[in-house]
């Protein structure tokens, strides 16, 4: 089977990690959404006590991330994604049968470590297959067929529990699981390319983390992913207080925006992605550019915060259009910076260089709610101005940093994924 990707390319058996990552995406938004409500119900356990076990987890899981890194560059990038895979099928199956505290605890450790570590292993996944503008493409139809996924796992959890009632968690549980199971059977046509011309072996002394450590470009790269890490946080921890305590607008607001973010970064991921390539963009600028465009966002929520128009048509509509830009900006931002860290790391070492870049992303998940709260108690605009700064330094860092990361990295190469060769543009048709 062959995927036919931007401007007509055909690349055998790249459809394996973007269905994949949808299937996966089902699972993941199977619980997510709910995600207090849904331990509770599988488990019989208090909210203080699943709230206090999953913060817990969730940051022990992070520790877990160098583990997975080494054992990428060791084992490759796909044996580690069946592994993670199989944890999460594990975990899920358990999950109804954890009514100890202590069970629960050791089920959600586990699993919390797998999750913490999947991106990683993932994104180094997309760098064993491709190469050049083939891993910006195979990101955003990645990242898109995810979304649709989430989006798609979250109504199927409403309908299961619609119709099962309390007991329809234990089953959106188990479907969960089995998502991770056929997830982790997709990936099987996927196969590694084989390594560029001139890569070095990989060093026992110095191809470890210090390796990483020592390079500077790199370290600034994922600076500057923690600082646009917390724009991702934003609309899932900020908004909704933003929104309702701040605008007193109704709570709905905030689910439509939630719809209206991942119905379009889902239906437009691919279309965005491959209009940014066909512009030739860096991929450091592409990334700018998204930071630019959630500085924008930001700067229109303070505005708004200011005015605080007491229509609700007016205040539903400026805040779409707020979410619209937001949208953009991710849509831009995202599959620029992934693949740019991806090509940065040097393939004898990229399982850690990834699960360092990760890391960005996990303490910015962790810290973000008691920022945006501390900060909201301020002002409800002081936030929105907090990321408007960290959005435009990202960008700054982006721009500085881009002449002392690898050529291959900022500009994508001709396609190729999966099969050695760059892929042959297919005849035009009309």
């Amino acid at each position: 089977m062959k995927w036919h990707g931007a401007r007509g390319e055909r690349v055998a058996g790249e459809w394996a990690l973007p269905v994949a990552a949808a299937v996966n995406g089902v699972g993941t938004g199977m619980y997510v959404p709910f995600t207090l409500v849904f331990f509770h119900s599988v488990t019989g356990l208090s909210f203080a006590a699943v709230g206090a076990v999953l913060t817990a987890t969730g940051l022990a899981g992070i520790a877990a991330l160098p583990l997975a890194g080494a054992m990428v560059d060791r084992y490759g990038a796909k044996r580690v994604q069946y592994l993670l895979y199989g944890v999460r099928v594990l975990g899920f199956a358990l999950y109804p049968l954890a009514h100890a505290l202590p069970a629960f605890a050791a089920v959600a450790l586990v699993t919390a470590a797998a999750d913490r570590a999947f991106p990683a292993a993932q994104q180094a996944l997309i760098g064993e297959v491709a190469r050049g503008a083939g891993r910006d493409r195979l990101q955003a139809s990645t990242r898109a067929l995810q979304n649709a996924g989430n989006g798609a796992g979250a109504l199927l959890a409403t309908l299961v529990i619609a119709l099962a009632g309390s007991a329809g968690y234990a089953y959106a549980a188990w479907g969960n699981s089995v998502s991770f199971a056929l997830a982790a059977l997709l990936l099987r046509p996927l196969r590694p390319l084989p390594a560029a011309p001139g890569t070095p072996a990989a060093r026992r002394a110095g191809a470890g983390y210090r390796l990483v450590l020592a390079d500077r470009p790199f370290l600034v790269l994922t600076g500057a992913n923690f600082l646009n890490a917390l724009s991702y946080s934003a609309l899932s921890v900020l908004f909704p207080l933003f929104a309702v305590e701040w605008l007193h607008g109704p709570v709905a607001l905030t689910g439509a925006a939630f719809t209206v973010n991942t119905a379009l970064c889902a239906a437009a991921g691919v279309f965005v992605g491959a209009r940014v390539r066909r512009t030739g963009a860096r991929r450091t600028r592409a990334a700018a550019l998204g930071g630019g465009l959630f500085a924008t966002a930001f700067a229109a929520q303070i505005v708004l915060g200011t005015l605080r128009p007491g229509s609700g048509p007016v205040l539903a509509g400026a805040l779409v259009a707020v979410v619209l830009v937001y949208t953009l900006g991710e849509l831009v931002h995202s599959p620029a910076a992934e693949v740019l860290a991806v090509s940065a790391a040097p393939e004898t070492v990229r399982g850690r260089y990834m699960a360092a870049y990760q890391m960005s992303w996990s303490l910015a998940k962790a810290v973000a709610p008691s920022l945006f709260t501390s900060l909201l108690a301020l002002d409800g605009r002081v936030p929105w101005a907090f990321l408007m700064l960290t959005s435009a330094v990202a960008a700054a860092l982006l721009l500085r940093v881009e002449r002392r990361l690898p050529a291959e990295a900022v500009r994508p190469r001709p396609v190729t994924v999966g099969g050695g060769t760059p892929a042959v543009p297919a005849p035009a048709t009309v």
